[in-house]
């Protein structure tokens, strides 16, 4: 039997993180990067016996799954709210950019991190703001954030 070469182990990892495409698990793709980690191992090292490029395989694999779960995707922070419920919102604060008139003024009222796919927002509030106002929501009706001072 031939020996594997190191570009084996390349095309096999790519074709795995390609898969991962096809088949989104997010697990597959470690594999794959394992794989492309013992071909660049063989690439410095071509005598590394087929039981080490499989220990090799199996051993970055698992670190880079491990470190993905346990470590990097927990430590991630969420950038934004889109897809969140109503509950994820009712008690942020942002700042009001338009003036709001009650009882039937809208404002406008703008967020560091986007809420529901969006930085900025109309808005309705009991109380009358001005910009530069901190606010409060909380609810939302429709596509309108109901805010009071903060």
């Amino acid at each position: 039997m031939e020996s594997i070469l190191w570009w084996h182990w390349m095309v096999f990892g790519l074709v795995l993180v390609m898969l991962e495409l096809v088949i989104p698990s997010f697990t597959i793709v470690w594999f794959g990067l394992g794989a492309c980690c013992v071909g660049l191992v063989m690439r410095v090292f071509p005598a590394l016996s087929f039981s080490g490029q499989l220990l090799l395989w199996a051993a970055t694999s698992t670190v880079c799954t491990v470190l993905w779960f346990r470590w990097l995707k927990p430590h991630m922070a969420d950038r934004t709210k889109a897809g969140m419920s109503k509950d994820a919102i009712v008690g942020e604060v942002g700042i009001v950019v338009q003036a709001v008139q009650p009882p039937h003024g809208k404002g406008r009222i703008r967020f560091v991190v986007p809420l529901l796919g969006d930085e900025e927002w109309p808005c309705i509030c009991d109380v009358s703001l001005v910009p530069g106002d901190e606010a409060r929501v909380l609810d939302i009706d429709g596509h309108v954030l109901r805010v009071t001072k903060k």
